[in-house]
């Protein structure tokens, strides 16, 4: 299995080098030469396996250039029970008629982040000891994704990690879960703006290619190709999990649909991955709060990102974005793979603001199962008060999203698996606001909002980034 770029412009290069490279050289994003194909048969002779085999079976597909003895170790180390509170990893609980919640949110930062982000500390510390080499991960983060990228390459060797967070526009324990480290290779950089703006940055930094090979450049935000596989793996988790209960032949017509709470579109794009594949899903529904541009975009066919000042502070700060990176590698899929069409439509973007896909948007629900929708803070609370009153469990905001949406796309025969976010004690003022008590922290965590923290401010300035990162950066 080789990777190109969404634009063509990059010679087919191993997974290996995907997870190391972040933005392909000519601006795109790495995909896979032709996606791997399974038969039911095939995903059916997984039932059995636990967590971590499963993982060794998907990721193997991706991942052909790693020995297998190695993934097997990788997959194992990451998906621990010292990682992991569940003892299956990922479980499902129900919530309410036709409504599974997919428990994602089980590892040490508790958010779904996790999920990939031990598996990516495993494989690039495998992947740069093979090329005898070192990484500065530069990394964008609107809440979760900077602590699961800290906690799992905290202490890796030959690795350096630069996370950019906006001020003011994360949670106060997710702020505490990334500040308050103090290991020598992590450092949080706080950016006067909105995610958008950092993820501005990072783009920028990443484009620059002479900076990039001098300081040995990565990412490990949502378009690292690492993250994507691993994030294939729970939905054929959640899929088999659906279906255990049902005899054989009930199996073989076994379908189930996905709610993604959705900002950067790369959960998601991992359900669209393994619905290609060949796993029976019936419909992936992506999850908008207000700053719903791909809602929008799902329901028009009209791509228009918004600019940080109208881009909404929202309770569910973690999909506060309106520029979605992933998207790009959805877009070509759907204009048949045809890096010319992508970079055609990519400058369109670049030159006018906005992408007009009209045209193609039928084909968004009846050739991809793709339909979308939005929800609010009313809904949010609403959502989060009805489930803990229907079946005690208390959810976050960006789930409750998620279940909200899900509703409006329910369909008596085909169970619905609403993907977690994170933990509800990571946002307390809006479950207090909803249930009348907020979460109480685990046991493991209590004094983590009383830690100093460790953070540098920096204005909204490319130059300044580099300065920093050249003084900072492992050699």
């Amino acid at each position: 299995m080789k990777y190109i770029s969404t634009r063509g412009g990059m010679q087919p290069i191993s997974y290996s080098e995907a997870l190391l490279e972040g933005l392909a050289p000519d601006g795109g994003l790495a995909v896979p030469e032709a996606m791997p194909q399974l038969t039911l048969e095939q995903i059916e002779d997984w039932r059995a396996l636990s967590y971590p085999e499963l993982a060794v079976e998907v990721l193997s597909l991706f991942a052909t250039d790693i020995p297998g003895a190695e993934l097997e170790r990788m997959c194992q180390a990451a998906y621990s029970s010292q990682n992991f509170v569940s003892e299956q990893i990922v479980p499902l609980t129900p919530l309410s008629a036709g409504i599974q919640l997919v428990g994602l949110s089980e590892g040490p930062t508790l958010a779904f982040k996790d999920m990939a982000m031990q598996y990516l500390g495993q494989s690039m510390e495998y992947a740069l000891r093979k090329q005898g080499s070192v990484l500065n991960i530069v990394g964008a983060t609107s809440g979760d994704t900077g602590s699961a990228a800290e906690y799992s390459l905290r202490g890796k060797e030959g690795i350096s990690v630069f996370m950019l967070s906006p001020q003011g526009r994360m949670s106060d324990f997710q702020r505490a879960q990334m500040y308050s480290l103090t290991d020598e290779n992590i450092h949080n950089i706080a950016i006067e703006g909105v995610f958008d703006d950092c993820q501005n940055l990072l783009k920028a930094l990443s484009g620059d290619l002479a900076f990039k090979r001098e300081h040995h450049l990565g990412t490990v935000n949502s378009i690292n190709l690492g993250r994507i596989s691993a994030q294939v793996v729970y939905y054929f988790w959640a899929w088999l999990r659906s279906s255990d209960a049902l005899d054989a032949e009930s199996r073989e017509t076994h379908r189930a649909s996905f709610t993604v709470p959705s900002g950067n579109f790369g959960n998601i794009l991992s359900g669209h991955y393994a619905r290609v594949m060949g796993l029976p899903i019936h419909r992936l529904v992506l999850a908008a709060n207000e700053n719903n541009v791909l809602d929008e975009f799902f329901r028009t066919g009209v791509y228009r990102p918004r600019g940080a000042a109208d881009t909404y502070l929202t309770s569910s700060p973690s999909m506060d974005i309106s520029k979605a990176s992933n998207l790009e590698r959805f877009i070509f899929d759907l204009l048949g793979r045809d890096p010319e069409r992508l970079a055609a439509a990519w400058r369109t973007l670049d030159e006018t603001g906005e992408l007009d896909l009209s045209a193609e948007q039928p084909r968004f629900a009846a050739e991809f199962g793709l339909v979308s929708g939005t929800s609010t803070h009313a809904d949010r609370v609403e959502t989060i008060r009805e489930v803990h009153e229907a079946s005690s469990v208390v959810i976050d905001p960006h789930t409750a999203d998620g279940v909200r949406v899900a509703s409006a796309h329910l369909d008596s025969e085909v169970p619905m698996l609403v993907l977690e976010t994170a933990k509800p004690e990571k946002f307390p003022e809006i479950v207090a606001e909803a249930i009348g008590e907020a979460a109480a922290l685990p046991a493991h965590l209590a004094g983590l909002l009383e830690l100093e923290q460790h953070v540098t401010e920096m204005p909204n300035d490319a130059e300044q980034l580099r300065a920093f990162i050249a003084a900072h950066a492992v050699k």
